[in-house]
């Protein structure tokens, strides 16, 4: 696995640099969704030192429900997330790929080929070069630096292996440990706003941004 080093400046204050690890990629299951198709021609699988995102199979429905079914988990995220929105986790595993892929690539996260977690790119808006991206883990994986390698892995392939420019994530105000594993991979905070996440009330949230085209400069 190859390794690029650049720095980037995340505030007017500083300058940090960052390990940007390029992953190893193998292409699977094509995808239809218009916007998606440009930026990914087949679901990728990357590889990291310790982890591997690729796509989930029926073999993986008792660990998703596990984590799904743990409210602690959820506690800081949207309440219309598709891996809730069927009580039965293998519909969910069943229709991920296409039903889902409309608005959003959900991936499985494995450590030691164990599932861990998901990983989310949705909002793509390809015309515009823009992603957003998301993750959620199963809490017995929280604290081991899983959810930070798995951010710099999908951001290692939209760096080596798209066009994408703008890079986005949400958070509610009150998630600090999602906003550290931001913050260390290089996001800076855009703005506060009140966002609907599928509750009776808008959420507060912060929204982050890494502009990657600057380091293609």
């Amino acid at each position: 696995m190859s390794r690029y080093t650049y720095s980037l400046k995340r505030s007017a204050f500083f300058v940090r640099t960052i390990s940007l690890y390029l992953p190893s990629v193998l292409l699977g299951t094509r995808l239809t969704s218009p916007d998606f198709s440009k930026l990914f021609s087949e679901i990728p699988v990357l590889r990291g030192e310790r982890i591997e995102i690729k796509s989930l199979t029926s073999a993986d429905a008792p660990a998703l429900k596990e984590m799904t079914d743990d409210r602690e988990v959820y506690r800081y995220l949207p309440a219309f997330l598709f891996e809730k929105k069927y009580p039965d986790v293998n519909t969910v595993i069943e229709r991920l790929y296409d039903e889902c892929i409309e608005e959003s690539l959900i991936l499985g996260v494995f450590l030691d080929g164990e599932f861990c977690g998901l990983a989310e790119f949705y909002g793509c808006r390809a015309d515009d070069k823009k992603i957003s991206v998301g993750s959620r883990f199963m809490r017995r994986y929280w604290g081991r630096g899983i959810a930070s390698e798995t951010l710099e892995l999908m951001l290692g392939y939209l760096f080596s292996r798209t066009d994408i420019k703008l890079v986005a994530a949400s958070t509610m105000v009150d998630n600090k440990a999602s906003e550290a594993v931001l913050r260390k991979n290089g996001f800076t905070l855009a703005s506060a706003e009140a966002e609907d996440w599928g509750f009776e009330q808008p959420v507060l949230t912060h929204i982050w941004i890494k502009n990657i085209s600057r380091v293609r400069n």
